[in-house]
């Protein structure tokens, strides 16, 4: 990678304190990997500004924003604050982490050799990195069909990449609202992800406040949860063997609740145990979603 390039970090959070986002262990993961990192800041009530100020890290950049809750067809509020942090980057590189996303100590090295590789290839738009989902707590995780394997999160910033749907991922875009697809290789490095990983209380408090943004009022009505999170209501967990990011030591030191988790409980259908069951002999996951598309590239 030549050392004029730069790589950008975009990411945006609001009330992090509030609904129990890791998300400066998040930042501090990401701020190794960029040479600036983009954090817009929605309305926050709950000291999440104060606490990412507090880092008194130069690269970081904060853009302040208001949250419009009017925007609430398929998440498009999390689309619209991924693009205003993307548009205010100024990298050749763009590389997003969801605030409730880590990346492992070392992933840096990994991720700029990634970059490296696929600058070089007209061909390639950015880069996959594999998902670890982590579910109840932090030594669990959810691998199936209703999870993705693998997601973008690094792309050459062009100008024509943004947010997909909720900003899961992102497409080019050129006169069309569907987009198209980027084309990419894959990373080495896994994605933390600690979605799943809080209080029950306060997993149902989250998911309550959540759903305004894709679903309308009589919706809210009918399915508002009052009882705390049932982690075992879940199609399949894997137990989690490895370690975690250092950077979410002092977050899992924290951990209050307990979990056990009871496989009879499952809610798998019978259609998916089958295909549960192929993918484990095979390693073939039929039918998968992918927004993207794979280049094998000799690496």
């Amino acid at each position: 990678m030549p050392e004029a390039m730069q790589t950008s970090g975009f990411t945006y959070v609001r009330n992090g304190i509030t609904y129990g986002y890791p998300f400066i262990a998040s930042l501090n993961s990401l701020l190794p990997v960029v040479d600036e990192l983009v954090v817009v800041v929605g309305d926050s009530h709950d000291g999440t500004r104060e606490a990412i100020e507090n880092l008194k890290e130069p690269k970081l950049k904060i853009i302040d924003s208001v949250w419009d809750e009017s925007l609430r067809n398929n998440g498009r509020i999390f689309a619209q604050q991924a693009a205003l942090g993307l548009n205010n980057i100024t990298g050749e590189w763009a590389v997003h982490l969801q605030v409730d996303e880590v990346l492992e100590e070392g992933a840096a090295a990994k991720i700029k050799e990634a970059i490296r590789q696929a600058d070089s290839n007209n061909k390639i738009d950015g880069l996959l990195f594999p998902f670890l989902h982590f579910w109840g707590d932090y030594n669990h995780i959810r691998n199936t069909r209703r999870t993705h394997r693998y997601e973008i999160r690094a792309f050459k910033n062009t100008g024509n990449v943004g947010p997909y749907h909720d900003s899961q991922g992102f497409r080019k875009y050129a006169g069309s609202e569907k987009g198209k697809k980027l084309r990419v290789i894959r990373a080495d490095t896994p994605i933390f992800h600690y979605s799943y990983t809080r209080p029950p209380g306060l997993m149902t408090t989250k998911a309550n406040y959540f759903h305004r943004f894709w679903h309308d009022n009589a919706w809210l009505q009918k399915n508002t949860n009052a009882s705390e999170f049932d982690y075992n209501d879940v199609d399949r967990l894997e137990v989690f063997t490895g370690s975690h990011p250092v950077f979410m030591h002092e977050v899992i030191k924290k951990k209050d609740w307990y979990f056990l988790y009871d496989p009879s409980k499952s809610n798998m259908t019978l259609k998916d145990r089958m295909l549960y069951r192929f993918e484990k002999a095979t390693g073939i996951r039929p039918f998968e979603y992918r927004n993207y598309k794979l280049v094998k590239t000799k690496r």
